[in-house]
């Protein structure tokens, strides 16, 4: 696991002891910012279960002017601080540890223009959490995105389930045994 391109290029990241996290390949994560293009820079990232870092630090490597972590396991919150200070990115970096869907539930004190949601899998944290920035789109800013990804095997199509009242998905993208889908504002 590595950092693919821009300031932090080729740096290697530690992973999170155990096998508690399941980190986000490099085809995929290279995939994912190729599709967000040029738009990474300037731009605000929230990765809401962390995990590593590794999405959070790729967009601050690639010129994001801040990415907040979200993360509840204390090995992962000090992987996460690690990784920042290999790549030295620690100073446009928040990593607070927390239960995100909780946080997610307070009035937002920033809206990002990227927020990012890759849970445990299977048991439904990537909808609760997107039903939670449905009801409180605070914190997504007006033409952002929310990005999720899963296992194939999880998605359900939440605009069927009528479940989202302010969120449509507008994109999704296979890459192996990895789906990333892709809402914004409706």
């Amino acid at each position: 696991m590595r950092v693919i391109a821009g300031k932090a290029k080729g740096r290697q990241l530690k992973p999170v002891p155990g096998d508690t996290t399941r980190p986000i390949t490099d085809r995929t994560k290279e995939a994912l910012f190729n599709i967000i293009g040029a738009d990474i820079q300037g731009a605000s990232f929230l990765d809401c279960f962390g995990g590593t870092g590794s999405v959070g630090i790729e967009a601050l490597s690639r010129g994001a002017a801040l990415a907040r972590f979200y993360e509840l396991n204390r090995k992962a919150i000090q992987t996460i601080q690690e990784n920042l200070r290999l790549t030295g990115l620690s100073q446009v970096a928040q990593v607070i540890q927390a239960d995100v869907l909780k946080e997610l539930e307070k009035p937002a004190d920033q809206a990002f223009d990227y927020i990012y949601i890759a849970p445990p899998q299977y048991h439904q944290l990537w909808r609760k959490t997107l039903e939670i920035i449905d009801r409180n789109l605070g914190w997504l800013s007006t033409d952002g995105w929310c990005i999720v990804q899963i296992h194939p095997l999880e998605y359900e199509n939440l605009a069927e389930a009528s479940v989202l009242q302010q969120l449509v998905e507008f994109d999704q993208r296979r890459y192996g045994s990895t789906l990333l889908v892709f809402y914004t504002r409706a």
